[in-house]
């Protein structure tokens, strides 16, 4: 992989609010280059979704970046604050569906919020720019599915719906959260496999937090290893994978085999 590098992260520390020598997250560095997709990885509560949502700027109430940096690297290599791109160059697909789209939008009108809240794109032009976008992650009859609310469609849909939204704002970088968890099996190679297909068609980075080393070693080029908040591994995703220089990493690669 020798694209030029998009997303910089460097000294990231998330703590709580209220106990700041509480940290969560421990000095994390992370480089993502173009095209490049970035598994990070490890056991539940090791750190991986606040590190991602630390990188966008949308930690929980009571969690805040004590220290360090995100950044995205423009074109022209400047840098900017990551948190300020959200939306505009970097967005991010998260966990369950149902919970992050808003029960009281209809389809259509969650797809293009993103480009109307900053003024991209008029109503008529929204309309046409949500039956695009839901046809192209894969959506039967958009049309008729973008006057459906949240809760008349299956989980897999509502995925493909979060997905379409995340590329409603052009992104150079996705931060996937999980995004298979709550699917049954089919499902979850079906947004898999439109995902790493978004990514190739659009030239986009990726960073996928994911318990599943399966998954990791079908799509990911680089893998980061989580603990109790810090890296303890990263590598190519063959070499951690089939020469891990980690005890935890061994017992995780052990606990799938």
């Amino acid at each position: 992989m020798s694209g030029a590098t998009i997303l910089e992260v460097e000294g990231l520390r998330v703590a709580t609010s209220t106990h700041p020598s509480l940290e969560l997250v421990r000095g994390f560095d992370l480089h993502v280059r173009e095209g490049e997709t970035v598994g990070l990885v490890g056991e539940s509560g090791s750190g991986k979704s606040l590190t991602l949502r630390a990188i966008c700027g949308l930690l929980p109430d009571g969690v805040r970046r004590s220290s360090g940096s995100a950044h995205m690297i423009d074109p022209g290599g400047s840098k900017v604050d990551a948190p300020t791109k959200l939306g505009r160059g970097i967005a991010m697909v998260f966990q369950e569906p149902m919970i992050s789209l808003n029960p009281t939008m209809r389809i259509g009108d969650l797809v293009t919020i993103g480009p109307r809240s900053q003024g991209l794109l008029t109503r008529a032009r929204a309309h046409e720019r949500a039956i695009e976008l839901m046809h192209e992650v894969g959506i039967a009859d958009p049309e008729r599915r973008s006057r459906a609310w949240p809760h008349e469609l299956s989980g897999g849909l509502r995925q493909r719906v979060m997905i379409a939204m995340a590329l409603a704002t052009e992104p150079r970088i996705l931060l996937c959260d999980e995004p298979t968890t709550a699917l049954d099996v089919s499902v979850q190679d079906q947004i898999l496999r439109l995902l790493l297909g978004l990514k190739e068609s659009r030239g986009l980075a990726m960073v996928l937090v994911t318990h599943d080393l399966a998954v990791v070693s079908q799509v990911c080029d680089r893998i980061v290893v989580m603990k109790q908040g810090q890296i303890v591994e990263q590598g190519e995703t063959d070499r951690v994978l089939h020469d891990p220089t980690d005890e935890y990493t061994r017992r995780l690669i052990e606990a799938v085999s």
